[in-house]
């Protein structure tokens, strides 16, 4: 059976987007030191990275994504946006694809310490990626939470570089990983953010929410088993400080199924929200898609015919936020006055699990806020 989307009764009340500093992708390179096969002794230079991967900067920020407070502070920003305090919050959902600690959801216990999170509030912790966003909602949903806050960050630049921003040795030159020979695309796509939002519940609200793992059925093909980001180190299988476990610890992308689930995804969650809700697209203001890369993205707007306005981007600048993606686009329409308090949004996502969603909300700010970004 087709994933249908069901009720949604959530408003968008409060956001807030971190970013790092935005380097050109010319100056990343000359940073990272990604070695050249072609010409041995060589690194590669920005532009032939632009041209491989379609990024032309990056958010990258080791310094200010040193803890967790960064993050800390994105969610009370995203509070103060709704006009909300930690008391009114009653769940919390965290998403990350790179939690500052491993084990038993520590990095959701420590953020909820920082916020002043009464201690009866449930922390959810999401080892998850692109699709972070529309499981959080997913879940809200199926919680019938009357205030949720969510919590979403990514932050390659801590744990694929060194102090000095060079690669470090497992992503630079790493035969072990299935994926190894490929390893510095990782961190030279995928960028540092932080984002949270708050969803309050009002029965009045006709939205939508759409997930999907895309395990039994993939539309009318079989199942995707391919996680797409195969992270494979530091679990039983190759726990840490056993030979080969710090080069199986890094994130190695499987592009070409990337490139297919994306394609496919996408088009399964526009497909559903229109048998849902015809003409969908003309009720929401804007359509928020996840920044994979630059090709995939356009791919998709033009097989749907939707415009660079009324679905913006920022992977070619920004590079791949991960869950964050989403957000900063919101974030940046409001600074620009492109998005106004009412105004109806769509977010679509795909990401590795696999997993999709989408969801589709009114945007109520009271007190927006321009998003956090370091020079």
């Amino acid at each position: 059976m087709p994933t249908a989307p069901s009720p949604f009764p959530y408003a968008l009340t409060g956001a807030h987007t971190t970013l790092g500093p935005v380097l050109t992708m010319d100056a990343w390179a000359k940073l990272a030191r990604v070695p050249d096969r072609r010409h041995p002794g060589n690194v590669l230079d920005g532009s032939f990275i632009t041209r491989l991967l379609g990024v032309e900067g990056k958010s990258w920020g080791p310094d200010q994504f040193a803890t967790p407070e960064t993050v800390a502070a994105t969610a009370r920003a995203a509070l103060a946006s709704a006009g909300r305090t930690a008391s009114d919050i009653t769940a919390v959902v965290v998403v990350t694809c790179n939690p500052y600690q491993t084990l038993l959801d520590q990095d959701a216990f420590a953020l909820m310490r920082m916020l002043d999170i009464p201690d009866h509030v449930l922390p959810l912790q999401l080892g998850a990626g692109c699709a972070g966003l529309a499981r959080a909602a997913a879940l809200v949903a199926q919680l019938a939470t009357e205030r949720a806050l969510v919590i979403a960050y990514s932050v390659p630049s801590r744990i694929s570089c060194d102090d000095d921003g060079a690669l470090l040795p497992t992503y630079r030159d790493n035969p072990i990983h299935p994926f190894g020979k490929n390893m510095w695309a990782s961190p030279a796509l995928f960028s540092d953010a932080a984002a949270a939002m708050v969803l309050e519940r009002d029965e009045e609200i006709d939205g939508l929410v759409l997930y999907s793992r895309d395990s039994q059925s993939f539309g009318t093909e079989p199942g995707v088993e391919d996680p797409l980001i195969h992270f494979l180190g530091g679990g039983t299988q190759h726990p840490a400080g056993a030979p080969g476990a710090a080069e199986m610890a890094c994130f190695g992308m499987n592009a070409p199924e990337i490139g297919r689930y994306y394609s496919g995804g996408m088009m399964l969650n526009h497909q559903a929200l229109e048998a849902a809700r015809p003409g969908y697209l003309d009720d929401v203001h804007r359509v928020y898609t996840h920044q994979a890369n630059p090709a995939l993205v356009e791919e998709f707007l033009q097989a749907t015919g939707l415009t660079p306005e009324q679905a913006p981007s920022n992977v070619r600048q920004l590079g791949n936020t991960v869950s964050p993606s989403t957000l900063a686009l919101l974030h940046a329409d409001q600074a620009a006055g492109n998005l106004t308090h009412g105004d109806r949004a769509c977010f679509s996502v795909v990401g590795s699990g696999p997993e999709r969603g989408a969801f589709i909300t009114p945007v109520r700010i009271p007190h927006p806020q321009p998003p956090t970004t370091s020079a």
